[in-house]
C-alpha cells in the first residue's frame, strides 16, 4: 500500500480547474448569469470601445486558469520529484530556485497580460480579486515586472506545503510497524477530503445552488461527518469495542469526541455567517445520525482493520527473521568457518573439524525449524547461542590478547522466548568487541529463575577496520530489538546499555511466558 495524498491532491486540482473552465464556458453560452454592470456602465460612457465577452472576460479567466493549473503540475510533476530523488545533491536546489523564479515570473507576466484584456479595475469583477495578489495594477503592461514578488510569495507558501506533505508522507511510509494501517487512514482522510471539497465546487459551477446558506449547511454538517466517521472507525470502535468491560468508557469517549468534533470551525473560517446555536444541533445529528451509521460501517470493515492494526506484529516479525537470516548466516561468516574447519582438519584430523560442522548444522537446523515459531523453548535459544559463540571462538582461533568468557546459570529454567532474541546482543559484541591486533574481552553472562530472564554482555569498544568484513556487516541493531522487545514484552522488559570509550555494556531483563510442560 502506498500514500495517495499526492494522487488525490492533484486530482481535485485538475477537477477544481475544469469546473472552472466549465462555468466560464456556461456564462459564455448563456446558461449561468455574468454580472457586468460596472462594465456595462463604463462602455456607455466610452462608447468607442469595442466589448466583447470572449475577448474582455472569457479568454483570460480560462488563461489564469490554466496558468495556475500549469504552475502547479510543474511543481508537483517535476520539482518536487527531482528533490525527492536527488535532495542530498547540493546541485539539486540551485536548479529547483531557477525554475521556481522562472514560474514566478510566468505567473506574474500571464496575470498581467489578463489584466489588460479583462480591465478588472472598470468592472471590480469577483473573479479578478486573484489579480491583487499576483500582477494586477491599474496600468497593465507598463511594468513588466508587476506582481513577480508577489507570485514568488505565494510559491514559497505553497512550498511550505508541500514540504510538510512530503515529511508527513515519509513518516507514514518509513517509520513504525503499523504503516499499513497508517497508509489506509491517511488514503480515506485525503480521498474524503477530496469528495467533500468536489462536491460544492460542482454545484457553484453549475449554478445548481444558490443560496448561501446551503453551502453554510454543507460547510458545518460533512466536515463534522468526515473527522467523526475516522475517529470512530479507525480509533474508538476498534480500541474499545473488542472490549466488553470497556463499553462505557466507550459511550463516554463517543459523547466527548463527538461533542468536540462538532464546533462549526470551518463555517467560522469561511465567514459563512454560522453562529454558535448550531454547534448542539450539529452535535445531536452526529451523534444519533452518523455514530450509528459509522458502527455499521466499521462492523463491516472490522475484519480487514483489524488484521491491518494486528499486522504489526506478524509484519515485524516477517522482516526481523529476514534480518536475522541476513546477520546471523552471512557469506563472510561461513566463508571464515569453512576456511578454519579445513585448516583444523589439517593439523589435527576429524574430530574439530567434525565438531565444528555439527555445531554449525545445528545452526542451520534451527534456522529452518525453530525460527518460523512464535515462542521457542529458552534452551533451543541458548544452544544456539552457544552454538555461535563456540563458532566464532573457532574462527578467531586462541589469542592470548582475546579474553571470551560466557557463564550459564539456566538449571531448572522452563521459559518460552521469541526466536533470536538474545542472539543480537552476542553477536554485536563479537562484531564491535574483537580486534585481532589489540586486548579484546566479551563477558556474557546469562541466569534465569521462575520469574524473569537476565542476559549481561560487556565487550571491549575498538575502532572500526575497514578490511574487516564482519564490521561492514550491520547485524539487526538495537533499534530492531527494542521493536521485537515493544511487541512481545510490553511491559514485561527492561533494557539498559552504557558505554565508555573503551566498553560496551548492555543489559537486558525480561518475564517471559512460561511453558507449560
Amino acid at each position: 500500500m502506498k500514500v495517495k495524498i499526492r494522487k488525490h491532491e492533484q486530482l481535485l486540482i485538475a477537477l477544481f480547474g475544469l469546473m472552472t473552465i466549465i462555468n466560464y464556458i456556461l456564462q459564455q453560452l448563456g446558461f449561468i448569469p455574468v454580472y457586468i454592470s460596472g462594465f456595462t456602465e463604463y462602455l456607455r460612457a466610452h462608447p468607442s470601445v469595442h466589448f466583447t465577452y470572449s475577448a474582455f472576460f472569457l479568454l483570460p479567466r480560462i488563461g489564469v486558469v490554466l496558468l495556475f493549473m500549469f504552475s502547479y503540475f510543474w511543481l508537483n510533476r517535476i520539482t518536487i520529484p527531482q528533490i525527492r530523488r536527488n535532495y542530498l545533491s547540493f546541485f539539486t536546489y540551485p536548479w529547483v530556485l531557477v525554475q521556481v523564479l522562472i514560474l514566478a515570473y510566468f505567473l506574474a507576466i500571464g496575470v498581467n497580460f489578463a489584466t489588460y484584456y479583462a480591465r478588472p479595475a472598470w468592472n471590480n469583477y469577483a473573479d479578478f480579486r486573484i489579480f491583487t495578489l499576483l500582477g494586477y495594477n491599474e496600468y497593465p503592461l507598463t511594468n513588466l515586472w508587476a506582481g513577480f514578488d508577489r507570485a514568488l510569495l505565494c510559491l514559497a507558501a505553497y512550498g511550505v506545503y508541500a514540504t510538510l506533505r512530503e515529511l508527513i508522507i515519509h513518516f507514514i511510509e518509513n517509520y513504525g510497524s503499523k504503516r499499513n494501517y497508517r497508509v489506509l487512514i491517511a488514503n480515506q482522510i485525503s480521498y474524503s477530503l477530496c469528495i467533500f471539497l468536489l462536491l460544492p465546487a460542482l454545484v457553484f459551477s453549475l449554478n445548481l445552488i444558490k443560496e448561501d446558506v446551503n453551502y453554510g449547511a454543507y460547510f458545518v454538517f460533512i466536515p463534522s461527518a468526515i473527522i467523526i466517521y475516522s475517529t470512530n472507525i479507525y480509533w474508538l470502535f476498534p480500541r474499545f469495542l473488542n472490549t466488553p468491560s470497556n463499553n462505557v468508557r466507550l459511550f463516554l469517549a463517543l459523547i466527548i469526541s463527538t461533542f468536540f468534533l462538532s464546533f462549526p470551525w470551518l463555517g467560522f473560517l469561511f465567514h459563512l455567517g454560522i453562529n454558535l446555536s448550531v454547534w448542539p444541533i450539529n452535535c445531536l445529528i452526529q451523534f444519533f445520525l452518523v455514530t450509528p451509521i459509522t458502527w455499521i460501517i466499521y462492523q463491516q470493515k472490522k475484519d480487514k482493520i483489524m488484521e491491518l492494526r494486528g499486522a504489526k506484529i506478524a509484519l515485524s516479525k516477517t522482516t526481523a527473521d529476514l534480518q536475522f537470516l541476513r546477520s546471523q548466516i552471512n557469506p563472510h561468516f561461513l566463508f571464515n568457518v569453512l576456511n578454519t574447519l579445513y585448516g583444523t582438519a589439517l593439523i589435527d584430523g576429524s574430530k574439530r573439524t567434525a565438531n565444528g560442522i555439527q555445531m554449525l548444522g545445528d545452526m542451520m537446523r534451527f534456522m529452518l525449524d525453530d525460527n518460523h515459531l512464535d515462542f521457542i523453548p529458552l534452551s533451543n535459544e541458548i544452544s544456539y547461542l552457544k552454538n555461535y559463540i563456540a563458532l566464532q571462538k573457532l574462527r578467531i582461533q586462541d589469542s592470548e590478547e582475546i579474553d571470551i568468557s560466557e557463564e550459564f546459570n539456566i538449571d531448572n529454567c522452563n521459559h518460552e522466548i521469541i526466536p533470536m532474541l538474545l542472539i543480537p546482543f552476542v553477536e554485536n559484541a563479537f562484531k564491535h568487541g574483537i580486534d585481532l591486533n589489540k586486548k579484546s574481552w566479551i563477558n556474557i553472562a546469562l541466569s534465569c529463575d521462575d520469574k524473569r530472564i537476565t542476559l549481561n554482555v560487556r565487550n571491549s569498544l575498538h575502532k572500526v577496520d575497514a578490511n574487516d568484513p564482519e564490521r561492514k556487516h550491520s547485524g539487526i541493531g538495537l533499534k530492531n530489538v527494542t521493536e521485537r522487545l515493544m511487541m512481545f514484552y510490553k511491559g514485561q522488559h527492561e533494557l539498559n546499555h552504557s558505554s565508555t570509550e573503551k566498553e560496551f555494556i548492555i543489559k537486558l531483563v525480561i518475564e517471559p511466558k512460561i511453558l507449560e510442560s
